[in-house]
């Protein structure tokens, strides 16, 4: 995820000689990290986890620490949250034995290293630590883990529907919205060609509505069949991806990438040459197939051209999120093409 204020320039038009984004129709984007902060801390903090059960008590205390990048980008009405955050919280607990006598209070963390737009689909690993690991500060602990994990995993998941729908972008928007005014001629004209110039991108990158088109062409220094078998062969996608995978070598065979993120099916093979796939990632909308299409080519001996043609992409995944094609274009170039570069020595 590009860090907030990076965009690509080439997706950031100039703003109008009045200042205003009508319709949002460029680029709007809204830096949410203090939003993220104050939100998480009234989510997390003073939650009642335990209130005398097994004679335990157990509370979250306070939101300590959130760190990372969170920011809301709304273009021509549409929501695209991106966010990598961590969140460290605090915790107590106390043991009481049957006549309400206090047996140990300790004191422990809560520590959530990965909360980002491109796993929204996906529960974060939380980690919880107890400063006391003796018998009974490890029985409050495991309360803690047992019952506190699932308290807090469903005041994140509040955060992460919260950031789908706009977080605080999304009221700024609305209010900012504006007719472009009928007695500018200037300001009308630079509205109709900025409409005339993202027309033109649109239509390049839309198949049928609602679905995106991702093409790429990369160079690699190997010979094709080298690049061929990579792509096809489980163990050395374990090894680039460093993730789990099956994959079938036949026509009508399956496959299972990214520790069954991607599932999906062959429909054309040739060696060295083609790869033909249906591909399906496990955050889509129920019954979505796209197809991927990998023509390789070695114009001359040691030099491997692959052009990827991605078709049938949805726009959102089946929570709302904005962020498919985007996360499927970066996971093409960063976490295959360049991971095979960087371990195969692959690169140009």
């Amino acid at each position: 995820m590009a860090k907030y204020g990076e965009g690509d320039k080439r997706w950031i038009v100039e703003d109008r000689p009045d200042g205003a984004n009508v319709h949002n129709w460029h680029w709007a984007e809204t830096d949410c990290l203090a939003w993220s902060r104050d939100l998480l801390t009234k989510l997390l903090s003073n939650l009642t986890i335990l209130d005398g059960e097994g004679d335990l008590f157990v509370k979250t205390k306070k939101v300590d620490k959130v760190e990372g990048d969170a920011y809301v980008n709304i273009r021509k009405g549409k929501i695209i949250p991106g966010y990598e955050i961590s969140v460290t919280l605090s915790w107590e607990g106390e043991a009481r034995d049957a006549d309400g006598k206090s047996l140990l209070k300790v004191d422990g963390a809560v520590e959530i290293p990965y909360i980002a737009d491109e796993n929204a689909d996906e529960d974060p690993e939380v980690k919880v630590t107890v400063k006391d690991e003796g018998p009974i500060g490890r029985r409050i602990k495991e309360a803690m883990v047992a019952k506190g994990k699932p308290v807090i995993l469903e005041k994140v998941r509040v955060y992460v529907k919260s950031m789908a729908q706009g977080g605080p972008a999304k009221d700024e928007a609305e209010a900012k919205k504006i007719a472009p005014k009928s007695n500018s001629t200037s300001s009308a004209a630079a509205v109709k060609k900025e409409v005339v110039v993202e027309k033109k991108e649109v239509k390049k990158k839309e198949g049928k509505k609602g679905y995106k088109t991702i093409s790429m062409t990369e160079k690699f220094s190997c010979r094709a069949s080298n690049l061929y078998e990579i792509l096809m062969d489980e163990n050395r996608w374990k090894g680039f991806t460093q993730s789990n995978a099956k994959i079938s070598k036949e026509v009508g065979g399956e496959f299972s990438i990214f520790d069954g993120s991607v599932t999906g099916k062959n429909l054309e093979l040739q060696n060295g040459k083609l790869i033909v796939q249906n591909w399906r990632f496990g955050n889509w909308p129920d019954g979505i197939q796209s197809k991927v299409t990998l023509a390789i080519d070695e114009p001359e001996p040691g030099l491997t051209v692959v052009k990827l043609t991605h078709v049938d992409i949805p726009e959102e995944d089946r929570y709302g999120n904005a962020t498919v094609v985007e996360n499927t274009e970066r996971g093409w170039r960063d976490l295959i093409f360049q991971r095979i570069r960087a371990v195969f020595g692959f690169g140009i």
